[in-house]
């Protein structure tokens, strides 16, 4: 299986993304988006991959969200997507994509629906939550 992560490692649910990633037996293609932003045309794939609604992929904490006056409900999507481009920061993280289709993984256990094998056994996270990957279902 071909696992794509859009990954910030200052980002402790992107390293617990990844991390359970790898637990799985995988060693995913790591796009550390800020460092090599999406393309329009990769980002708007992304975008309807993961339903079609831009607002769900934008990140507010941390960004110019707000400066920018992207919580007007009056903007186009074109306009957001432009503002995503612009500031790659305001993508929200980790998005995994593979043949099952794209998501974003927050919380961090989302990618294990994402996954051949989902069953990783007992998994800690860097804060200290433990989740039972062997009893999720995918």
């Amino acid at each position: 299986m071909t696992v794509t992560i859009y990954h910030n490692p200052a980002c402790g649910t992107s390293r617990n993304t990844l991390a359970m990633i790898r637990a799985s037996g995988v060693e995913p293609d790591v796009i550390e988006y800020l460092k090599t932003p999406p393309t329009r045309e990769k980002l708007l794939d992304i975008i309807e991959k993961t339903g079609g609604d831009i607002r769900a992929l934008i990140r507010e904490k941390g960004t110019p969200y707000a400066e920018l006056g992207l919580d007007n409900p009056d903007l186009s999507d074109e306009a957001l997507l432009d503002a995503m481009l612009q500031h790659p920061i305001l993508i929200n993280r980790p998005i995994v994509v593979t043949a099952k289709g794209a998501k974003l993984c927050r919380p961090s256990e989302l990618v294990l629906a994402m996954l051949d094998n989902p069953n990783i056994g007992t998994f800690t996270k860097e804060d200290g939550e433990v989740v039972h990957a062997s009893t999720k279902s995918a």
